[in-house]
This record gives structure tokens, sequence and C-alpha cells, in this order.
């Protein structure tokens, strides 16, 4: 990708895009519509194209606060181009006002690929294809017909032959477009074939390592969301109890050091969220990568998912006591912070996350290869 710019410009319009979209966060929450609107505004705003590893992770974490949702779809966003880049196709253009989704959930081998003159075609239906019906481009992994083989390509999203089910319908995360897709005999050029998914090569790997570290930015960012509206609401809102014997909520002694024990919380899984995606980073451009260099940061990265998991879903939940049974109010829209958190956080069993941690720590054991390790 062409460089865009410096971190702290692009800082600053997450912050913008983050003011818009919190300001009316709960009533887009409530519609449940496809964000076609919110896929608009980041194209408009440029931030589909920052190509800075980093920027991206803060630009995700900005947006997912504000809007978890939004933060989701600009998240794989950017983890579809990276994990695009593991294969060293010099054909791949990322596009500078591209929106990318993936149509890859590892559980789900239902694409069978049938060589034909001049590439592939490509059919069945995938689940849980989180962008792709607001997506211009689709990274997808599908299964040789003749050989058996997995092959990871990219589509034009309104390619001839697919269809989008349009059937998430789900307690959170509602605008992320989580449907399935349908494949009717779609043509894939030999041009679009990223390459082969070789199980045994550690860099090539990296890519389900890199869905795991996007999720707990995310839960993070969930976590940081709903701080920070609860702080405003408290501020503004909050009455103090009557035994108290202060005169307002931000005086309470109880109320003040459960924030303090949640900003503490957060601020802790932010920093190894961070640390986990940088190695990540540093690993996916090691040439030579090893299994023992691969092994480490999939246990940093498990890490990171279990303290981000656990933040997430306590923080979303405790806010709700730290602002007073009044906030429970559908138009605060507060509850959205928990359905997102609950949902977003089920995305596959962290006790697996917490089991691979425990092994390589006290056996030195190496995570399996895997779609989600």
């Amino acid at each position: 990708m062409t460089s865009t710019g410096g971190r702290q410009k692009w800082l600053t319009v997450a912050e913008e895009l983050a003011t818009g979209f919190r300001v009316d966060a709960a009533e887009r929450d409530r519609v449940g519509a496809e964000p076609v609107a919110e896929v608009a505004a980041l194209r408009q705003s440029g931030v589909l194209g920052i190509d800075d590893w980093t920027t991206q992770q803060e630009v995700t974490r900005v947006v997912g606060a504000a809007d978890a949702n939004v933060g989701h779809l600009l998240g794989y966003h950017y983890l579809q181009i990276w994990r695009s880049g593991l294969f060293d196709n010099p054909a791949f253009d990322a596009g500078q006002d591209l929106f990318w989704a993936g149509v890859s959930n590892p559980l789900d081998a239902a694409l069978e690929l049938t060589p034909v003159d001049g590439g592939f075609t490509v059919s069945g239906r995938k689940t849980f294809a989180t962008g792709a019906s607001v997506a211009d481009r689709l990274v997808v992994s599908a299964t040789r017909a003749d050989t058996g083989g997995k092959l990871t390509f990219t589509l034009d999203a309104r390619s001839a032959g697919i269809t989008y089910a349009g059937d998430w319908n789900n307690i959170g995360q509602r605008l992320t477009a989580s449907g399935g897709v349908v494949f009717d005999a779609v043509f894939v050029p030999e041009a679009n074939v990223l390459g082969g998914q070789d199980a045994n090569t550690p860099r090539l790997s990296l890519a389900a390592l890199g869905f795991q570290a996007t999720l707990s930015q995310l839960y993070v960012a969930l976590a940081e969301g709903a701080l920070a509206e609860a702080a405003r609401y408290t501020r503004a809102t909050t009455r103090p109890w009557f035994l108290s014997g202060v005169d307002a909520a931000t005086a309470d002694p109880y109320i003040l050091a459960t924030y303090g024990e949640l900003v503490a919380d957060v601020e802790a899984a932010g920093l190894l969220a961070d640390q986990a995606c940088a190695r990540l980073y540093t690993a996916s451009e090691t040439a030579d990568l090893t299994a023992e260099t691969r092994a480490a940061v999939a246990a940093t990265i498990s890490a990171a998912k279990v303290v981000s998991t656990k933040v997430a879903n306590h923080t979303t939940t405790k806010v709700f006591e730290l602002c007073g049974a009044r906030a429970t109010a559908a138009g605060y829209g507060f509850d959205r912070f928990w359905r997102n958190a609950r949902t977003l956080t089920l995305h596959d069993p962290v006790a697996y996350k917490a089991r691979e941690l425990g092994a390589y720590h006290l056996t030195g054991e190496h995570a399996p290869f895997t779609g989600y390790s």
C-alpha cells in the first residue's frame, strides 16, 4: 500500500470518526441495518488506506470504542490485507479506497474449487463472513475438488454468482453484516490465487493468530467504550446514594474505587493486546520464521485473548452498577456494550487459549497450527 500520512494525522481522523459514530450508536444498533453508511464514512475518511501496522491498531481501537461494529469491520479490513501479504504474491493490490472482507470460516469447509480454463470456479456456502456483503473485495479460502488442497484467493465482492444471505440476526455486533455468502460457479482467475495454505509453514500459519490478535484489540475497544460512556453518564446524571454522605456520585468512594479498578484492568489489557500485535507483525516480517518463535508469539496472543475476554465481559457488566438503575432505560443503549462483548467473545472458546498458554508455560508445548491457533 502507498503511505498515506503520519500517525497523529490518522489518530485525529479516527477521533473525528468516533465522535460521529458515538452520537447515534445506540439508535443504529436498534435499527440493525447493513453498515453501508458506516463503511462509506470509513472510505471517505481515508482510513482504509492506512499502511502502518501500529497506526492501524490504534485507529481500530479508537473507532471500536465508539462503535464496536465499525471497529470490527475496520479491524478485519486491515487483517485481510495483512493476511494476503503473507503469501508474498506480487499481483496482490490492496487498493487505496477499497474495503476488504474475508470469507474463510475455518470450521465451515463448504466451498469447493473446480479447475477450469484460466483458473477455477467456486461453489458452496460460507457462514459468518463479517463485512462481506458491504465489501469491495473478498479474501476467500476454499478446497480444490481435484486435490483436496486449500487455496486462498481474492474476488470482486460483486462478481457474478455471489449472493449474500443477509441472515445475521444475533444479539450483538448487529451492524457487522456477518451473515452467510453463497457462491454459484463463481469464476476465479488464476491471477487472483494468492497461494496454498501449507499447514506446516510457520509464516503462513500466522493468519490464524492475526484473527486472535485483532479480536483481542476489539475486546479492549469494547471495554474502553463502555467505560468512557459510563463515565460521561456518571458525571452528568448518576445520583449519589442517600447513605453515601456525599453530594455527587463522582465523590462516592465506592464508585471511585470501582472505576479505578476497571481503568487499571482495561489499560493492562490494552497494553498486552498492543504487545501481542507488535510481536505478530515482527513475526510476519520474518522470512525464515521458526516454529519456536511462532510458538512464543502464539503464547503472547493467547495471553492477550484470555485477559481481554475477561476484561470486556466484566467491564461491560460492571458499568451498570456505576451508573445506577436509571441507566438501564432503553434510550441510553448501555446494553449494547454487553451484548456486543458477549457475542464477539464467543468467536472461539477462550478456555482453549488458556489451555495452550498453560501448556506452553509448563512444558513448552507449541500451540497447534489450526484456523484458531
